[in-house]
């Protein structure tokens, strides 16, 4: 196997690594604004992590949307353009997911 069809192999092995997580943090992120509406009747707990989860529930679906469609694109340029906007936004998610769990634990504890 040439070395660029391997690297455009990895590549591609990167965006639906990024497609799958991405697609399953949304859901996670979901789940847990369920939980604190939950924890936020019962308690009268008030905080706003509920609502930044709704936004980086956003970031990870625009990077799912972004990383399919480098996926799906023919042209290896924009495949590289996408696939980077598309990382960025998965590490700007999980970054904020680990600020929103710090204060989900703060708020609680």
């Amino acid at each position: 196997m040439p070395e660029s069809d391997a690297k455009l192999h990895l590549e591609e092995d990167i965006s639906i690594h990024i497609f799958t997580v991405s697609a399953s943090l949304v859901g996670v992120c979901l789940t847990v604004i369920g939980i604190i509406r939950i924890l936020i009747g019962t308690k009268a707990i008030d905080t706003f992590a509920d609502d930044l989860l709704a936004l980086d529930a956003f970031v990870f679906l625009c990077s799912c949307l972004l990383s399919y469609w480098s996926l799906r694109t023919r042209s290896k340029r924009r495949m590289h353009q996408v696939e980077r906007i598309a990382d960025a936004l998965f590490i700007i998610g999980l970054l904020t997911m680990v600020v929103i769990c710090g204060l989900i634990v703060y708020v609680i504890a």
